[in-house]
């Protein structure tokens, strides 16, 4: 699996939590405090952070209820 589509099945879900309504990526990349540009290259694949493929391996090795709670830790530590 390519980063390309981490990053496009993420935005999708994240719509599908918000009922369906679409996200632009410019709403996402101002939710994750990134330039428009850069996630637009993320989702496309042009570029590609180099840990994100490391990152959702490594959730993928946790239970569900440890991921939900790394996760939001992350959160709370200021990794949004």
């Amino acid at each position: 699996m390519e980063v390309a589509d981490l990053f496009n099945i993420l935005h999708n879900a994240i719509e599908a939590e918000h009922n369906g309504k679409k996200i632009s990526q410019n709403e996402m990349a101002k939710l994750l405090g990134i330039p428009m540009r850069t996630y637009q290259d993320w989702k496309l694949g042009t570029t590609k952070p180099k840990a994100a493929k490391s990152v959702i391996k490594m959730l993928g090795l946790l239970e569900d209820d440890e991921i939900i709670r790394v996760v939001r830790k992350i959160n709370r530590l200021g990794g949004q």
